[in-house]
């Protein structure tokens, strides 16, 4: 939660009028190497739901999450497991492992009640954009893909592509404010 990647997101978030809830899975707060079990991550997203719709009670409430985060919130989802969430946001979500393309982390999308933005770099090794575009376009009006040029899975992007990363984390942060106002206009 305090990675510098996510504290800057917050920061850009914040000034899209974006307010954030961050929080440790278990297995990061006891500095374990190995990640939680899909239950205990699945429970951890559920419980910083509850206590976000508690903190800015009557404000529309979007879940998600930066890759392994991403991945446990659309699990939690799917499960029903976050009461009041009008839809998620994947900065990165991890498809497959590191340069092992697959799909099998994505099965579980279709059981996933609310709308989906996946923010997505093309340089991700873990999101093969050739196999995530087909299931969120699979996934019908309820998911939205929006492709990073050069950026990677951290979100940094190539000196040719003559943008910083500053100027990444403000398109990633204006991207999910536009569309969050969309889903607020069809509420």
């Amino acid at each position: 939660m305090t990675h510098p990647f996510l504290e800057k997101l917050a920061r850009e978030l914040a000034d899209a009028e974006i307010a954030t809830l961050r929080y440790q899975f278990p297995y990061m707060e006891q500095r374990r190497r190995v990640p939680d079990s899909p239950a205990v991550a699945a429970a951890t997203v559920a419980a910083a739901v509850r206590i976000a719709a508690k903190a800015a009670a009557g404000l529309p409430l979007l879940a998600g999450g930066k890759s392994f985060g991403a991945r446990m919130s659309s699990q939690a989802a799917s499960q029903q497991r976050l009461e009041g969430v009008r839809g998620l946001v994947f900065f990165g979500f991890p498809l497959h492992p590191p340069n092992k393309p697959g799909t099998k982390r994505a099965e579980h999308l279709a059981k996933v009640p609310m709308p989906m933005l996946f923010l997505q770099g093309t340089r991700d090794t873990l999101a093969d954009l050739s196999l995530l575009r087909p299931i969120c376009s699979s996934l019908g009006s309820g998911a939205k893909l929006h492709v990073i040029g050069t950026a990677d899975h951290s979100f940094h992007v190539l000196k040719s592509s003559g943008r910083t990363d500053a100027d990444v984390l403000h398109e990633l942060a204006c991207t999910t404010a536009s569309w969050a106002e969309k889903l607020e206009i069809a509420a």
